[in-house]
Parts: structure tokens; C-alpha cells; sequence
């Protein structure tokens, strides 16, 4: 969908919702100066045409507790993607799934309890059909971290 299909209030609206998804309509109209039917009926709308496809929740990483992150790249045999990410799709620790162009054709963000877990959850991708190849890089601190 096109950016100059979405007017200023649904602009507000979805910059609200960044910042809590949980928000009532009624909040939300009381931000926006609408009523929560108006609210509720641009929700809708955009839920509809697909400008929202969802909500999430953001889970502060320090309740989890201490994490190890890794980013994997994967290099898949032709024709065999489809099948590594309905393979990937099931494996909690996997935050984060890019296809990317280039050498690898994925990129998985992974998040594990420690070290051990880590590698033997590497090891499992590494001996899916269809993978020929993984990379790792530990993640050692995060520096900069915007949400979208």
C-alpha cells in the first residue's frame, strides 16, 4: 500500500499504536480529538487493507533473563527455502527471520539461555533438509536499537 494513501490521522493513529498497541479506542480518540467509533472504524479499515497485519507485545529482555543472542546466516539448496523457514517457524529461540540477497539467503536473529544452548540450536539448523551451510556471529552488546 502507498504511503499518500493514508492521511494525517491515520498517521497519528499508527504512531500511537506504536507506542502501545494496547491502548483503547476510547484513549486513542480522546489523543486523536475522535470519538471511539471513528477510531474504531479507521482500525477496521486498516486492518482491513492490511496497513496494520497485527499486534505484538514487546517483551522486555532483562525478564527473560540473561540471553545469548546470535545472528545465523543460512545458505539453502535451490529450490529448498520454503521448507527451512516452515522448519524455522518452530523454533521458539528464532526472533527474527530475514530472505536476503547475496551470498546467504537467510538471516536468523536467535536468542538462547546460554552458550551450550546456542550451539546445539545451530547445530539443529545446520542439519535441516535443505541447508547446505550456516555462519554464526554472537551478538556481544547491542548499540543502537530503534523500534519501527
Amino acid at each position: 500500500m502507498a504511503d499518500e494513501s493514508l492521511d494525517e490521522v491515520d498517521r497519528a493513529l499508527l504512531a500511537l499504536l506504536r507506542e502501545n498497541a494496547r491502548a483503547s479506542t476510547a484513549e486513542l480518540g480522546r489523543q486523536l480529538g475522535l470519538s471511539r467509533t471513528t477510531v474504531q472504524s479507521r482500525l477496521q479499515r486498516l486492518e482491513r487493507r492490511r496497513v496494520i497485519s497485527g499486534y505484538t507485545v514487546v517483551v522486555n529482555e532483562e525478564a527473560e533473563g540473561p540471553l545469548v543472542q546470535a545472528h545465523v546466516l543460512i545458505t539453502a539448496a535451490p529450490k529448498q527455502g520454503g521448507a527451512i523457514e516452515a522448519a524455522l517457524r518452530r523454533v521458539p529461540q528464532l526472533r527474527l527471520l530475514h530472505s536476503v540477497s547475496g551470498p546467504f539467503d537467510f538471516i536468523a536473529v536467535l536468542a538462547a539461555g546460554s552458550i551450550g544452548e546456542l550451539d546445539a540450536l545451530i547445530d539443529r539448523i545446520g542439519a535441516l533438509d535443505g541447508v547446505e551451510r550456516t555462519t554464526s556471529a554472537i551478538v556481544l552488546s547491542t548499540r543502537i536499537q530503534r523500534r519501527v
